[in-house]
């Protein structure tokens, strides 16, 4: 067997030096992961067209949509690896970590089934296209397939983040983009002795490197030893401890409402969106695209700066949180300007890569960028003091600002504005409701009280038991009997 991996202390050495160095393993995944979402779509778009592009732009946020139903509870339990981490209580680790992989799996089967019944009507209410329906449902019934086999390999990732490891998450996106990049034109056009399956090739290209990305994964965590493998007893930490389960919905259910919040809010503006014809929603599926990786650093920095904020909570280094917070913000502003820049220079040959140099979405593509793009700063900045509170199991006041800014302000703006200002509403209203939620972000920051949050490991139903019959009878402990 190797040798056990060394733990990654977080709660040592210099912050800013620390966070970054965390940050660009999770930076790195985050662009592969971009990345590999950008090459499929340029496969999809030049084989397939306009509206192949438009069907997996749907079904992609109708995914996330799914996929964010019990992606709250893995956040969750990072937080309390993180913390436990910090406290340097590896059990408490495990058995946080064994709870959240028994409560997120039964949620992923259950919604990839219900998810792959109702794809029809979820796409209708959607507004999909009708000449972009039928792709969509072949490519999203496909995604649906493997969405426990994803959410599997994502809350290993995500533990192991918790822990303070952001490299091995780094290698086994590289090993899944690899694949699922090189087999998506093989099984899309049926090149040699692959089957010619069109949209749906693009899926199973998706399904195929999940499968062995996360089962690597796995094999990896215990070939390593690392904190968060299961061995004999501690299997059965699988099985969800009612106690645990309470603390992870608690906190999870919040995140999870989070992530509906964000992707329902961008269903509702894909919406209007659709309304506007087949060139205007290409249009905004190739904006897409290059707004994943504007808000790249902001995604990495909010992981890094949640992750070291966990561990130096649970270790009780107060003093480190704010720093952590400062560096977060600085690093985020700094890295989102020089993205910003760069995309909105050469923004033409990138969109050409998806539509084609001729197509129409191009010049409806690069007006978005100028008028909406500007807006990651701001979101950046609240993700970061998001994940700062959310260490400390703060989970409830983020979700009431994101609701709050992203339907009554944002979409409300994107609906109302087009009857003074056009179409362009729509794009106008990313950076108000951005602005919004920073102004509200950094009030709760200032003034909250997530600082007095208490976030444990609840103990174990015996350690509980020993723990009553030591504090109820003290006596008893002290003098032997008889």
């Amino acid at each position: 067997m190797a040798p056990p991996a060394k733990r990654h202390d977080l709660t040592q050495g210099p912050i800013g030096r620390t966070l970054l160095l965390f940050a660009l393993p999770t930076l790195g995944s985050n662009i592969l992961q971009s990345l590999n979402g950008s090459i499929n779509s340029i496969w999809v778009g030049r084989f397939l067209g306009e509206q192949a592009l438009a069907a997996t732009s749907n079904a992609n946020i109708i995914m996330f949509l799914m996929f964010s139903a019990v992606f709250g509870f893995g956040m969750a339990a990072t937080i309390l690896i993180g913390q436990s981490m910090g406290r340097h209580d590896v059990e408490a680790a495990r058995r946080a970590f064994g709870s959240a992989i028994g409560l997120v799996m039964t949620g992923a089967v259950l919604i990839a089934i219900l998810g792959w019944a109702f794809a029809p009507q979820i796409l209708h209410l959607l507004a999909t296209p009708g000449e972009a329906q039928a792709m969509a449902l072949a490519y999203l019934r496909v995604i649906f397939f493997g969405l426990p086999f994803s959410m599997l390999g994502v809350l290993i990732q995500m533990s192991l983040r918790g822990t303070g490891d952001s490299i091995t998450p780094l290698w086994f996106m590289l090993l899944s983009v690899i694949i699922d990049a090189g087999l998506n034109p093989l099984l899309i056009e049926g090149i040699g002795p692959f089957p010619r399956m069109g949209i749906a090739g693009s899926a199973t290209a998706t399904l195929i490197a999940g499968l062995v990305s996360s089962f690597g994964l796995l094999i990896y965590v215990y070939a390593r030893d690392l904190p968060v493998r299961l061995r004999g007893q501690e299997l059965r930490y699988l099985i969800p401890e009612g106690a645990l389960i309470r603390t992870i919905v608690a906190k999870g259910l919040p995140m999870g409402a989070q992530m509906l919040v964000m992707s329902t809010a961008g269903l509702s503006m894909v919406g209007l969106v659709n309304r506007l014809g087949v060139d205007t929603a290409a249009a905004y599926a190739v904006s897409q695209q290059l707004w994943t990786y504007i808000q790249m650093p902001a995604m990495a920095i909010g992981v890094a700066v949640s992750s070291m904020a966990a561990q130096n909570i649970g270790a009780g280094k107060w003093e480190r949180v704010n720093a952590i917070t400062r560096s977060g913000l600085i690093y985020n502003t700094a890295i989102t300007l020089v993205v910003i820049g760069a995309i909105i220079l050469f923004d033409r040959p990138v969109m050409a890569l998806f539509v084609g140099s001729d197509s129409p979405a191009i010049p409806i593509a690069r007006h978005i960028q100028l008028l909406a793009s500007w807006t990651f700063l701001m979101f950046g900045a609240t993700m970061v003091l998001f994940s700062t509170v959310r260490a400390n199991g703060a989970t409830v006041p983020p979700l009431i600002i994101l609701a709050i800014t992203l339907f009554p302000i944002r979409f409300g703006f994107a609906l109302l504005g087009q009857r003074w200002i056009g179409h362009d509403a729509l794009w106008l209203a990313f950076p108000i409701g951005s602005a919004c939620s920073l102004t509200l972000a950094a009030l709760y920051y200032r003034y909250g009280r997530w600082r007095s949050e208490v976030l444990v490991v609840p103990p174990l139903p015996e350690e509980a038991e020993e723990h009553a019959h030591a504090t109820s009878e003290p006596a008893g402990r002290l003098q032997p009997n008889g």
